[in-house]
């Protein structure tokens, strides 16, 4: 493993979507395309944390009582 900095998952959905036009593109040797695709699996691994993340952000976020006293479907987390 790298001590590189992890990417934003901007950066990172950016990064995969590179890596995907690459591979449908073709071309590239067997090692170089293995090497794209471990690659992208580590991108798509990295987005997926991302949003995880944001969920259980959104979901704790939700969960709080609000200071006005909404509750309810229609209430807005913020």
């Amino acid at each position: 493993m790298t001590d590189a900095p992890r990417p934003s998952y901007e950066q990172a959905r950016d990064e995969l979507a590179e890596v995907v036009r690459r591979l449908e593109a073709g071309g590239l040797t067997l090692e170089e395309s293995l090497n794209l695709w471990e690659r992208g699996e580590k991108l798509a691994e990295i987005c997926e944390e991302w949003l995880e993340g944001a969920r259980a952000r959104l979901a704790a976020a939700m969960a709080e009582p609000r200071p006005d006293g909404a509750d309810g479907p229609g209430a807005a987390p913020f």
